[in-house]
């Protein structure tokens, strides 16, 4: 059959090429579903950070919750609340924040990087005087740090950054302490090293957090005396959905666990108790 002038014959690809067209189709539709599996595997991720007196505790909190969210990823990271308040501030995608100081979360609402809905009060931590050195006697509280020939290390927290190392140098203010014991002091990045250095002896004995040392790993390792609470600032703890969590169904969830009867029985567990 003949075409009229200017009339182009349709083009009519060769098996070949169709073959080609359909595996092209074929792969499109392959990296679209994974594009579509890895969407749904971001939104069972979570990542935290947690204040370092969580170490313990948290892994009870996160198997607990994970209980009614099996699908549930959560991505833990464990530190000093003011470095971690540094780094939200910076941008770092943390979707919640688990700080040992109610300060840092309403700070971050201030700036714009949470919301005051997102916030809660989860505990109030203590601090203890802990050795694992026979010599100190911590019945005698803090007192016992004048023995300077017991007691040539004293760890604590960095008080810069970490909320116990303020509430330490707070409680060693208050018994006229401070610049006796400040030449002795070791400085832990956050408490849960500080409490490493009292495990192992690198430390004569340390002011930590009553959370670590009631922790089933260390509960009955050394002798512990707690501070009176009135001697130092009371350590407010908080959780807050940052703006890079603002929106994810499980931020929401997790905050609301943190709420629940079940996460204030292991809070509790663990020495965290919310003020009278």
């Amino acid at each position: 059959m003949s075409l009229s002038p200017g009339v182009r014959e349709p083009d009519r690809a060769s098996p070949a090429v169709n073959a080609t067209k359909i595996t092209m189709n074929s792969k499109l539709c392959f990296i679209s579903l994974l594009c579509l599996i890895g969407v749904t595997a971001r939104a069972d991720e979570l990542s935290i950070a947690a204040a370092a007196d969580l170490n313990y505790c948290l892994e009870d909190l996160n198997t607990a919750f994970q209980q009614s969210h099996p699908n549930a990823v959560l991505k833990v990271s464990s530190g000093s609340s003011g470095n971690f308040f540094a780094q939200i501030k910076n941008g770092a995608p943390f979707d919640v924040f688990l700080s040992a100081d109610m300060s840092y979360p309403k700070e971050l609402i201030k700036a714009g990087l949470a919301q005051e809905a997102d916030v809660v009060q989860y505990a109030v931590g203590r601090i203890v005087l802990w050795t694992t050195n026979e010599k100190v006697d911590v019945s005698r509280g803090l007192g016992a740090l004048r023995d300077a020939e017991a007691v040539t290390k004293i760890a604590i927290a960095n008080p810069d950054h970490a909320p116990y190392g303020r509430a330490a140098k707070a409680a060693l203010e208050h018994e006229g302490l401070w610049k006796e014991v400040e030449g002795r002091l070791v400085l832990g990045e956050n408490i849960a090293q500080t409490a490493q250095f009292v495990q192992t002896g690198n430390a004569d004995a340390g002011i930590v957090a009553l959370s670590l040392v009631m922790a089933p790993k260390l509960a009955g390792v050394g002798h512990y005396f707690e501070i009176p609470v009135e001697t130092y600032p009371p350590l407010e703890q908080g959780a807050v959905i940052t703006k890079t969590g603002a929106g994810k169904p499980l931020a929401k969830a997790y905050l609301d666990f943190l709420r629940s009867a079940e996460a204030r029985k292991i809070f509790d567990r663990y020495g965290f108790r919310l003020a009278k």
